[in-house]
C-alpha cells in the first residue's frame, strides 16, 4: 500500500530534575550541598531511510517519545541524558507544523539527518544555588518539560520525469514499455490508483527515473478526483511529459486536454505551470481525425515545446522519445529542492517579552514559559527557597508591571496552580 500522506505526534524527553542533596562523612557535622544536576531529555531527528518508500509505518503508530533525563542525586552526581529519538522516514519526505502549515525540514537526500525538536535540559542541583549568604539551599531546579508538536508528514517521489495527463491517455502502458516497472493497465479510469516509478535506460547509455502520476483531471487542484493526493509528486520532477489522447477516442479534444491539464498545475503551484514540458501525442495509430494532430502541433508551435508522435501499444517512437528526453534533461541543472528557507529547531524559550501580566476578578494572573521555568526551581516550605522566587521576579520584571496595574499588599496573585498573598 502506498501511503504518501500522514499526521504524528511527536514529544522530545523531559530533563531530569536536579538534586537536593547534603555531602555526610563522619565527624563532619554540616556538609555542604552537594545535589547533582539532571540528565538532558532526548533529541528528536528525523532521518532518511534508503529502505523505505511509503510512510505506512506511520499508519497505526501516531505518537512518538523521546527518552526522558534521569533525576541527579547527591554526590555531585548527574542523571544519565535521555536517548535521542530518530524517526526514519522514505527520501522525499516533507516535514511540516500541523498548527501552522510551515515547512520544517525537507528530507530531499540520501543519508540525511535533522534535528527538529530538542529534548528539555536537566534541572539544576542544589549545588548550584548555594551563595556566602545562603549555604544550605533546601532547593532545586525541575528538569524542562519536552516539547510536543503535531508533525505532518508529506511523501513528495523524486523522479526525474513526471508523466501527466487525463485517466486512460496511454501513461501507464508507456512506463511499462520504457521500463521494467509493472503498472496496473485497463480500459477505464482511474485504473493507476498511485504513482508509478520506473528507470529508463537508453541506447546511448544514459538514464532517468520516469514516474507515472495519476489523478489530474479537471478541479484536480481543488481536490476533485485523486487531485491533490498526487499532485504535489509532480513538484519534485525537472521534466513534464504531458500525454495526449490525439485521437479522442473518449470523445475529449486534444487541444482542450492540454489547456484543462496545464490550469490545474498553475492552480495548484504557478512553479509546475513553468516547467518545461513535452508533448506526447499517443495513439497515433488508431488515429481518425488528422486534423486533431494538426492543431496539437500548433499549440506545441506556440508555446514553444517539442511534440513527439507516438503508439504507446505497438512501441512505436517510444525509442526516439526516450534518447529525446535523456538529451533534454542534461541541459537541465538539478535544482535545490529543499521547500523551507530556515531550519526550524523546536526549542523551549525563556523570553520575558512572553511573560503575561493581567487582572482577572480582582486576581493578579502571571503566566508564561519563562513563570514555568521558574516555578519548577521553588521549593514552598523553604524560605530560602521562597527569597530566591521573589527575587528571580524582580529580575524579570514582574514586581514592576504588577505595580503598574495596581497590585497592593494582601492582594491574590496566581502563578499558574499557585495563589499567594502579596507582599514586598
Amino acid at each position: 500500500m502506498f501511503i504518501d500522506y500522514t499526521k504524528i505526534s511527536v514529544k522530545s524527553g523531559k530533563g531530569g530534575s536536579g538534586a537536593i542533596s547534603f555531602w555526610t562523612e563522619k565527624y563532619v557535622a554540616n556538609g555542604g550541598p552537594d545535589g547533582g544536576d539532571g540528565g538532558k531529555g532526548g533529541d528528536v531527528y528525523f532521518a532518511v531511510d534508503s529502505d523505505a518508500n511509503t510512510l505506512i509505518n506511520f499508519r497505526y503508530n501516531k505518537k512518538y517519545i523521546a527518552e526522558s533525563g534521569e533525576n541527579g542525586s547527591g554526590g555531585n552526581c548527574y542523571g544519565k541524558a535521555g536517548k535521542d529519538l530518530y524517526i526514519k522516514v522514505p527520501l522525499g519526505t516533507v516535514v511540516k507544523d500541523a498548527k501552522t502549515g510551515k515547512v520544517v525540514v525537507d528530507l530531499s537526500h540520501e543519508g540525511q539527518t535533522e534535528l527538529v525538536l530538542k529534548g528539555g535540559k536537566g534541572g539544576k542541583g542544589n549545588a548550584h544555588f548555594s551563595t556566602s549568604t545562603r549555604q544550605a539551599p533546601r532547593f532545586a531546579q525541575d528538569g524542562e518539560n519536552g516539547i510536543e508538536k503535531e508533525i505532518i508528514l508529506e511523501l513528495k517521489l523524486i523522479a526525474d520525469v513526471g508523466l501527466i495527463g487525463f485517466p486512460n491517455v496511454g501513461k501507464s502502458t508507456i512506463l511499462s514499455m520504457v521500463s521494467a516497472a509493472k503498472p496496473k493497465i485497463a480500459n477505464f479510469h482511474f485504473t493507476t490508483l498511485e504513482p508509478n516509478l520506473g528507470v529508463v535506460k537508453t541506447e546511448l547509455g544514459s538514464s532517468f527515473v520516469l514516474a507515472d502520476i495519476p489523478g489530474v483531471i479537471e478541479g484536480a487542484s481543488e481536490g476533485i478526483g485523486l487531485g491533490l493526493t498526487f499532485l504535489r509528486h509532480i513538484e519534485r520532477t525537472r521534466l513534464l511529459l504531458h500525454v495526449i489522447d490525439v485521437a479522442g477516442t473518449e470523445g475529449r479534444d486534444p487541444v482542450q486536454d492540454f489547456n484543462t491539464i496545464n490550469e490545474e498545475l498553475k492552480k495548484y503551484s504557478p512553479k509546475l505551470s513553468t516547467k518545461k514540458q513535452i508533448i506526447v501525442a499517443n495513439k497515433i495509430d488508431v488515429l481518425q481525425n488528422k486534423e486533431n494532430l494538426t492543431r496539437l502541433k500548433e499549440l506545441a508551435k506556440q508555446n514553444g515545446m517539442e511534440l513527439f508522435e507516438i503508439s504507446a501499444a505497438t512501441n512505436t517512437g517510444l525509442k526516439e522519445l526516450m534518447n529525446y528526453v535523456a538529451k533534454v534533461l542534461k541541459e537541465i541543472p538539478v535544482e535545490d529542492i529543499v521547500e523551507t528557507e530556515e531550519r526550524v529547531v523546536y526549542t523551549l524559550k525563556e523570553d520575558k517579552s512572553e511573560i503575561i501580566v493581567k487582572k482577572e476578578n480582582n486576581i493578579y494572573v502571571v503566566t508564561g514559559n519563562a513563570i514555568d521555568k521558574l516555578i519548577a526551581k521553588v521549593n514552598l516550605s523553604d524560605n530560602e527557597s521562597m527569597h530566591y522566587f521573589h527575587k528571580s521576579l524582580k529580575n524579570l520584571g514582574v514586581n514592576e508591571r504588577l505595580k503598574k496595574l495596581g497590585i497592593q499588599e494582601g492582594d491574590t496573585v496566581k502563578f499558574n496552580s499557585w495563589e499567594f498573598e502579596w507582599y514586598e
